[in-house]
């Protein structure tokens, strides 16, 4: 009975955000370097002593092993409550704010997320008068494409995709890069990304010839083909399940052989489990930036910017860095962080490689929703010649279930976390 409501409550998940993205699409698409204006509602900061977070599950350091409990410090320092909420992917994220009546202080999206927000005037100017941490951020994190002027956002983490296996069932040396995941010979034992953006980004680069992924301009024949790719995944006999949170049971407990996922994260596992390596994939990768925004439903914006700036002192930044293993921005934490942590492959890769990466963009929300259709149908093992007709049942399935859970009141999330940037 539990897996079936996880199921149904995945299928809500992805219903909603249909639903969500098809609501955008019937109006016109704002131009994309000029956002619209948001407006702040009441700040409530003086008289409300309180932060409403929202961010990615164990992405803030909580004080294990004699550390630093980051929300308990800022909250003994400030006296301001932090009410702390996760979600587990963008798409999860962008459907909170744009379809529920919830209110949230600061966000952490990643960088195309931050982008689409931020055209769609999701997202309230920073004062960073209330901000005097910002000079610690490095200058090669400012001014990106998704927050150019700077206004928005506030870098927090950055990171890349790597490829984690286990040597005890995959010889070391014998995978190179994301095609080994097409190869049979891994006979469900291979797990995927349970997103769209990073799934299908990583067929890209295995077509013949390759798609960037890092392009704006998809054409629906690239969503198509990436689309063929991940159902030729499938059929290849390789695939195990699409997962997100679940691969470090899988990948720690050697339930499974290999998966592509967030470097950082393959550094934990790999202290876990003695077994596991990892490979820098030969084709390149997609680097991200995750940062700190302020969405338009704040009710909170002066406590919000005190959390932001809070997060970027030296100490406390580290003490993040160290705790989730990506990449910080934050130079003057860098400074504080030890030699393993500074030479560490997966976390600071050799500059040859970055320049291999590539970075997701705001997409056309034609081209956005098809890729979120797509997916739904190389998930189900539908090839391109699958009529509309099918996708239709397939989604009437999920209204089905969405409605079943709704009745119970049962909530859940998938995790994704599509991100890149080139530095």
């Amino acid at each position: 009975m539990k897996k079936i409501l996880s199921m149904l409550l995945a299928m809500l998940l992805i219903a909603l955000n249909c639903i969500g993205l098809a609501a955008c699409g019937t109006e016109e698409n704002e131009e994309k370097d000029e956002p619209r204006a948001a407006s702040a509602s009441q700040d409530l900061s003086d008289s409300e002593k309180v932060v409403n977070v929202y961010n990615w599950g164990e992405y803030v350091a909580p004080g294990d092993d004699g550390g630093m409990d980051v929300i308990a410090e800022f909250e003994k320092q400030t006296g301001i409550k932090v009410n702390y909420t996760n979600f587990e992917t963008n798409e999860e994220l962008y459907n909170v704010l744009v379809n529920s009546n919830s209110s949230y202080d600061v966000i952490i999206p990643s960088d195309y997320m931050i982008a689409r927000l931020r055209s769609e005037g999701r997202l309230l100017e920073l004062n960073y008068d209330n901000i005097p941490n910002i000079k610690n951020t490095d200058e090669r994190f400012r001014s990106q494409n998704f927050d150019p002027e700077n206004k928005y956002a506030v870098p927090y983490s950055w990171g890349f995709i790597a490829l984690v296996y286990n040597t005890k069932m995959i010889p070391e040396g014998e995978i190179t890069g994301f095609a080994d995941m097409w190869n049979p010979k891994y006979e469900n034992s291979v797990l995927m990304f349970n997103n769209s953006r990073d799934a299908l980004a990583i067929a890209m680069q295995v077509c013949d010839p390759p798609i960037d992924p890092g392009k704006d301009d998809f054409t629906e024949e690239d969503i198509e083909r990436a689309t063929d790719k991940l159902v030729e995944f499938k059929e290849c006999g390789s695939l195990k399940k699409y997962v997100m949170d679940q691969v470090f049971t899988e990948m720690e407990g050697s339930q499974a052989a290999l998966a592509p996922y967030y470097a950082g994260d393959i550094a934990t596992m790999m202290d876990n489990n003695e077994d596991l390596d990892y490979v820098l994939p030969e084709e390149g990768s997609n680097l991200f930036i995750d940062a700190m925004c302020i969405p338009d439903c704040c009710k909170h914006k002066k406590n919000a910017e005190i959390f932001i700036n809070f997060m970027c002192e030296p100490d406390v930044a580290a003490e993040n860095a160290a705790y989730i293993y990506y990449g910080t921005p934050n130079k003057a934490a860098l400074e504080l962080m030890d030699d393993d942590f500074r030479e560490s492959e997966l976390i600071n890769p050799p500059q040859e490689y970055l320049d291999k990466c590539f970075k997701f963009t705001n997409i056309d929300d034609k081209i956005y929703n098809l890729m979120q259709e797509n997916f739904i149908k190389a998930c189900t093992g539908k090839a391109k010649n699958g009529s509309k007709a099918a996708v239709a049942v397939i989604l009437a399935v999920m209204v089905a279930g969405t409605l079943f859970v709704l009745a119970l009141n049962i909530r859940r999330g998938i995790k994704n976390r599509g991100r890149i940037y080139k530095l």
